[in-house]
């Protein structure tokens, strides 16, 4: 492990190969050594999100590797194989690992896009006043009627229905009562 750490750190800085490749042959010497009984694949995917965050991929949290590993879990399993019988020969076949791991961050990616588009058609059909609402929550990670009076100079009355339709249609989960009532994002 030291030396798999010592690798990534100095080709981290000296920018060899791009950060992807990296990543993806840190992640498959980490599974080929296997340093703990239980848990090293999922300790796996929390090092790639790591990685993957560290070198700039600020999509990652947005969109579960996880679930496309798992949705493909004997592609892993046979990539997986056919790169780690060769790793510690004078040629390793890193071919199988790296096109596994590319495709399923460009699935990731994939997914993420869908959502995204979902989530535009879903706020196109919200009200002006809704769409505040729901933005200055995602902002903040939280809002109140009174934040929300200051922002658009709607009425109190006008911002109640919102929120309550908010609430209702799952956009918004209400916390507290009367004045002390806050939002936030579902």
């Amino acid at each position: 492990m030291t030396e798999l750490v010592a690798w990534v750190n100095q080709d981290r800085e000296a920018g060899r190969l791009h950060p992807l490749l990296v990543i993806a042959l840190c992640v498959v010497v980490f599974l080929e050594i296997h340093p703990f009984q239980d848990g090293n694949g999922r300790l796996s995917r929390v090092l790639t999100t790591l990685l993957l965050l560290q070198a700039g991929y600020a999509y990652v949290p947005y969109s579960s590797l996880e679930s496309v590993v798992e949705q493909n879990k004997d592609a892993c399993y046979l990539a997986l194989r056919q790169t780690q019988g060769t790793i510690r020969t004078e040629a390793p076949n890193w071919q199988p690992w790296l096109v596994f791991f590319l495709r399923s961050l460009a699935e990731q990616v994939r997914r993420l896009g869908i959502k995204v588009e979902r989530e535009k058609l879903v706020l196109a059909s919200l009200p002006t006043l809704s769409l505040q609402i729901v933005e200055f929550a995602r902002a903040h990670g939280r809002v109140t009627i009174g934040e929300s009076i200051r922002l658009t100079g709607a009425s109190r009355n006008a911002l109640k229905q919102h929120f309550r339709a908010l609430v209702e249609r799952g956009y918004l989960n209400q916390h507290g009562g009367g004045r002390d009532v806050w939002y936030e994002l579902l």
